[in-house]
């Protein structure tokens, strides 16, 4: 909005012109600034911003052409409007080179005021909206660097809270590591019925715990954009039976039937992220079966569309359980929120499994959703679409080689410098059959690499000295000279998906995160 009344330079080398000007143009909020000579009117134009300039021809000294050329070389008055008047000049030849010269218009004596107003008025306004315009502009240079600013501040906030996610995953899972991995090894060995109870105990908090450290640092991935879906061939009959095994001796316990059952048109090679369909199910069938206390629990697979070269699904887990009344529904697949705020205190959860299967289902370029009636039970349903894969015969037999059990005992270096996964790895080695020999650093590592013949390396990432990454280069670079190239694997608590993405930059050949299973390093050795 412009602040200041609009300014108008008139000219005229008498007095009497000038004031007669003044009054015929009384009708508008302006402010007038007077000159009685082109002098004096280009002294006038050097410190003000005018909306409009009315200037008489014939003036002693320097005529109103000269003043208005000379004007145009100022940077304030280059664009203003000028109206020449004149009470001698008014043949085509005077009004011509008055607008060469840079007029507007050309107006002769006696002025005819209805005539002058009409014109003034038309000149204010485009100044009006001339200065409205600038102002907007304006406005929008200062948002636009606003936003800039904010834009800076989310990023730099981003990048602080993912180093402090990444800290914080590896600081947790590093000590996870070594509770878990020794709960599972102590799970092998001669325990009585009450010590297998008190490590039941353990191992089944342990995992709670876990499950709760992934689902926020899943939802942290997924809120700064990091999460990737893997484009992988699958059999869709595979993780929906390896889950149902899975969930049976919770549904045992609560004295629930599962029943799986899949649509026979549905192909059964299918492309897309097999782990990420299989953790939405997973948590809606692991919330059905904790609401749902005897009965049964139903996980129904059907085709919606299919194309040769695609195919959209709709997955639905029914139960029936205690059901969720509407209000309860409306506060669903929202972060950190449950239906009822007595649900977490008798159920416990984070609130984010939800959340969490909604971003993953709109990244298959599906949606979720919820029927349900309270006390009646409920069923989640979700849609995901996936490509259409034909697997060969030796593509199969090749997948399953990988779980075969290892033919021989392998030489391995461990390079880990944590004194509990130090043990924990070790002896899950060792159990396997493997031998093994320690690196506590990167440095160790590399040069325990020249001295031995090693089948494979498991590689921590954070080490004193030299870590993971460099000492992978080193090697890496010392195979150039001598040739061959040996399996190394990181073990790592970082579990972010550049994590994994800089190890195989840097030539590491494989990944597995920490706290692992004996199962999950065993598939990783078996990989040769």
């Amino acid at each position: 909005m412009v602040t200041q009344r609009p300014k108008i330079l008139i000219v005229d080398d008498k007095i009497e012109n000038l004031i007669s000007l003044e009054t015929v143009l009384d009708c508008f909020d302006v402010e007038f600034v007077r000159a009685l000579s082109g002098n004096e009117a280009l002294a006038k134009a050097i410190n003000n911003d005018f909306a409009i300039a009315i200037i008489d021809i014939q003036m002693p000294d320097m005529d109103g052409y000269e003043t208005v050329s000379l004007m145009r070389q100022i940077s304030r008055t280059k664009y203003v409007p000028v109206i020449f008047v004149s009470a001698i000049y008014k043949e085509d030849f005077h009004i011509i080179k008055g607008i060469e010269t840079g007029a507007v218009d050309f107006i002769s004596k006696p002025i005819e005021p209805r005539v002058l107003r009409g014109k003034v008025s038309v000149f204010l306004d485009l100044y009006m909206q001339s200065q409205e315009l600038s102002r907007l502009l304006r406005e929008k240079e200062i948002i636009n660097e606003q936003l800039h600013i904010a834009k800076e501040k989310a990023e730099a906030a981003t990048r602080a809270k993912s180093i402090f996610l990444a800290n914080m995953s590896h600081e947790i899972r590093t000590p996870m590591n070594g509770i878990i991995g020794m709960g599972d090894l102590l799970s092998q060995t001669a325990l009585t019925e009450e010590q297998k109870d008190y490590l039941d105990t353990i191992i089944i908090s342990s995992n709670s715990l876990l499950g709760i450290i992934n689902d926020i640092l899943d939802f942290s991935k997924i809120e700064s954009n990091q999460v990737e879906l893997e484009n992988i061939p699958f059999k869709l009959n595979e993780p929906l039976t390896e889950l149902i095994k899975l969930l049976s001796v919770k549904a045992t316990e609560n004295k629930v039937e599962m029943v799986l059952d899949i649509d026979e048109s549905i192909p059964l090679g299918l492309k897309g992220d097999p782990t990420r369909l299989k953790q939405i199910l997973l948590n809606l069938m692991s919330n059905a079966l904790k609401f749902t206390f005897e009965g049964k629990v139903i996980l129904e697979v059907n085709a919606l569309v299919m194309t040769e070269g695609s195919v959209k699904l709709r997955f639905a887990v029914t139960d029936s359980g205690i059901g969720i009344s509407k209000e309860g529904q409306n506060k669903l697949f929202k972060s950190f929120s449950q239906a009822d705020s007595s649900t977490t205190r008798k159920y416990g959860g984070t609130g984010l499994g939800l959340a969490i299967s909604k971003s993953l289902c709109e990244m298959m370029d599906g949606e979720i959703g919820v029927d349900s009636e309270l006390g009646k039970g409920s069923t989640f349903w979700f849609t995901a679409v996936f490509e259409r894969f034909t697997e060969s015969k030796n593509a199969v037999e090749k997948n399953t080689e990988l779980f075969k059990k290892p033919t021989k005992s392998l030489n391995i270096l461990l390079a880990e410098d944590n004194v509990i996964n130090q043990k924990v790895a070790m002896v899950t080695l060792q159990k396997l059959g493997h031998k093994v020999q320690l690196a506590k650093n990167g440095l160790e590592a590399v040069e325990l690499f020249t001295m031995d013949k090693f089948d494979s390396i498991l590689m921590d990432i954070q080490m004193p000295e030299m870590d993971g990454y460099d000492a992978t280069i080193k090697i890496r670079d010392l195979e150039k000279t001598k040739g061959g190239h040996i399996r190394i694997i990181a073990m790592t608590a970082n579990s972010f998906e550049e994590d994994r993405e800089r190890c195989f930059a840097v030539g590491m050949d494989s990944y597995i995160s920490k706290p692992f299973k004996t199962e999950d390093l065993n598939n990783a050795l078996q990989n040769q």
